[in-house]
This record gives C-alpha cells, structure tokens and sequence, in this order.
C-alpha cells in the first residue's frame, strides 16, 4: 500500500489552484444567443410548465434522475468522530468523485449544520425534490437510524445511508463465497461480532436477510456482550441481537465460532481470541485503518483462517465503493421509490456470482497482479472490474422491478449491455 503523507493528501485537494475534487459542468451548449435563450430565460418557461402539470416529467427534463444528493451533519466521519458538518465535506466531495467515476452519476455534496435529527430530516425532506435519490453519510448512531427510517417513509425516492448498508452489502457477498469456500451452510454457522454501531448492525441485518439464523449471531461491544436486559450502551435496533441474560467478554463469545466480524477498534482481537474458533475460520477485521487484529498476524495464527478487512494492501477488502455506485445506478435507473431488502440481497449475490468469473487482464493490470481466481483470497470483486456496473445494477433494477418499487420497467438484457458499454467508455 502506498503511504499518503498529511502533506500529499493537502497538496491534492488543494491541487493547481482549484479546491476541492468536484465541480459543475454543462451538458448543453452555451455558445449563442440562441443557446442562452434555450438555456434560460424564456426557454425555461416550457419545462416549468410541463413539470407542474407532471412531476415525473422532472425526469425528462432535468438532472433529476441522475442526481445524488449525499448528505451529513459531521457528527461520525470516519474513524475521527464528530467533527462538524464543514469538516465533513472532503469526505461528501470524495462520495461524489467515486460515484462520477465508478456508475457515472453527479452528485451535489450538502453539509448541514446540526445535530438535531428532527432538524436534519426536516432540511433533507425539503431539499429532496432536486434530485433522484439521497445518500445520507457519517451521521452518528443512533440518530441514523431514525434519520433514514422516517426519510425513507416521507420520500418516494431512494434514501439510503451508506455507513450502515454500503458495508453490509459487501460483506453479505464475502460472506456467502467464504461459506462456499469452506463448505459450510449459512443456517448453522455462529457469528460473532465486535461493534454495535449503525454498520454492525446494518451488517448483522444483511446476514439475517441472506439466511443466518437471528438465534446464531451473538454482538460485542466496548461493554461486552450485548445481552438481555443490559442497560448500559442499548437502544432498540441493537436489543434486536441480545444474547443471553449475564455479561461476557468477547475471548468467551468468540468460543467455537466460525465467523467473526469486526466493525470496532483496532488491535482489540488476540491470537488465543482465534484459537477459539472453529476449523477454517471466517475473520472479517475490517475496522480501519488498522483491523481489530493484523492481516498477518491472523492468518500466522489461524493458517486455515479466511482474512478480510477493510485494507486495500491485503486480500479480500471489504470496501463500500463496491456497492453505493451501483446500488444506486440501479435504483435511478427504473426510477425506483425506495432501496429496498430485495435490492439489497440481489447486489450481494450478484458481487458473490461475480467473484467466480475468470478475471480480465485490464483488472489486473489495473492492480499491478499476474493472476487471480476465485478462492480464499479472492471473495468480491475487485472496484476497477468494469464488469461490477452491469453486474450489480443489474441486479438492483431487476429486485426493484420484480419487488414492485420501480416507476420505469427496463429491458434487462439491453439495460446490462447499455450499462457495460457505458462503463467501458466513462
């Protein structure tokens, strides 16, 4: 991995005089009178019209259906914590340069200055018309929760916040190759997790949808155990996964388990932690930068052991960017009202089915690699695999269709080939 410097990192941002990573740029000509009375004033006056007679012709004639609005109030960027809705917008500028390059969608970053959920979702719900889904991003826990559950029930477009369900989505392939892989059946595996926070849970969710049994997945966090009857550190979407009704340690937890997942601190996990586990362990360290135990300390541990974490340096990273892109290529595509569970589960099965194509030399050359092929140490697709937009849109606009969330039917057939084409050429 190369190392970025504090220096380096400014010096981008602040590259050539031009700061910040995004900008504005028009798709019809504005060379001529004419073009400025088409672009403006009165040219204008004919899509007012229309759209007020029909909203849905927002969609027809403006950004609209291609534009994402990812959101913060600061309050949990990163790993750094609350450092307020301004000091968020580098990394709402950045959301937005991944999701130009990597599904081709623009994207408006807006930083809000509260901490006040009510407040929050009364400005989001009254920006939202502008624009065809809203990405809500490093918003804290709990509040989260609530911010996108009542967004999502006053809106009639995507609301998705990626903290919680981009993870979960990347992990829910991994883990559906890693059980292949080690010939296990997802009804009969323990889990254990370190972390309760608005991504374990949004993870823990996505393996109940995939078929892990709710009774099978037992929660840690900087309390212990998330059992029955805990005051300390709870709240409702976290009392879901209680276990039991007496305190315990994540050493004694993680006993005779196959999977463990990490979503908390580094360095937390010890290597009589992994002996614990069950043969050919399933280790997701993904807390970053620095897992919750090192890549090779893992694996010298546990040599039977599948490792993830959250690191690009190492196999098997568990990133977001291989899902939010796409997820919401798809959803804007049919225009869907909402991202739902079905959608959800199809990106992570379509990113499973993915990882066991052969893979294209333009992807490995990309990664500066000879060769890679589907196994222990090749679980998810790689981001730069051109092949994941089509793939996992696909997917997508398919559940939303089938799942009856969808305005605009497509051909799929067609739809997957426009959409490897665009990839190709973007």
């Amino acid at each position: 991995m190369n190392h970025v410097t504090r220096e380096e990192a400014l010096e981008y941002h602040h590259l050539n005089g031009h700061p910040g990573k995004l900008s504005v740029i028009p798709t019809k000509p504005l060379e001529t009178q004419r073009d400025l009375s088409l672009a403006y004033t009165p040219g204008v006056a004919a899509p007012v019209l229309e759209i007020e007679k029909d909203p849905e012709l927002a969609y027809e004639y403006t950004n609209k259906g291609n534009l994402v609005a990812v959101i913060s109030n600061g309050t949990a960027i990163l790993g750094l914590g609350n450092r307020g809705a301004l000091a968020s917008k580098p990394v709402m500028e950045g959301k937005g340069v991944l999701f130009k390059k990597f599904a081709d969608i623009d994207v408006f970053d807006i930083e809000v200055a509260t901490e006040d959920p009510e407040r929050l979702i009364s400005v989001v719900s009254a920006i939202a018309p502008s624009f065809g889904g809203i990405n809500l991003e490093d918003i804290r826990s709990p509040e989260c929760f609530a911010v996108e559950t009542r967004l999502q029930e006053m809106l009639d477009i995507p609301v998705f916040h990626d903290d919680q369900h981009g993870t979960a989505i990347i992990l829910g392939a991994a883990l559906i190759n890693a059980l292949e892989v080690t010939q296990r059946r997802i009804h009969e595996i323990k889990v254990v997790f370190s972390g309760a926070g608005a991504a374990a849970i949004a993870c823990a969710n996505q393996l109940v949808k995939l078929g892990v049994p709710l009774a099978n997945i037992w929660m840690c966090d900087i309390a212990g155990l998330v059992y029955e009857g805990r005051q300390k550190e709870m709240f409702p979407q976290k009392e879901i996964y209680a276990k039991g009704q007496q305190p315990g340690t994540l050493a004694e937890v993680m006993e005779g388990a196959d999977v463990f997942i990490g979503l908390s601190a580094a360095n937390i996990v010890k290597p009589e932690m992994l002996s614990r586990m069950r043969k050919d362990p399933v280790i997701f360290a993904m807390a970053n930068p620095d897992p919750e135990i090192a890549y090779d300390l893992a694996v010298a541990t546990r040599p039977d052991a599948i490792v993830a974490t959250g690191r690009s340096d190492y196999p098997n990273q568990i990133n977001n960017v291989l899902g939010f892109p796409f997820i919401f290529r798809g959803a804007l595509d049919v225009r869907a009202r909402k991202i739902n569970d079905a959608m959800k589960v199809a990106a992570s099965q379509a990113l499973a089915q993915l990882a066991h194509e052969p893979v294209p030399a333009d992807v490995l050359k990309a990664y500066d690699i000879d060769h890679l092929e589907y196994g222990r140490d090749y679980l998810v697709p790689k981001p730069l695999d051109k092949r994941v937009c089509p793939w996992e849109a696909g997917a997508v606009a398919r559940a939303a269709m089938e799942s009856g969330v969808a305005r605009r039917p497509v051909d799929l057939d067609q739809y997957c080939r426009q959409l490897a084409d665009r990839a190709c050429s973007h």
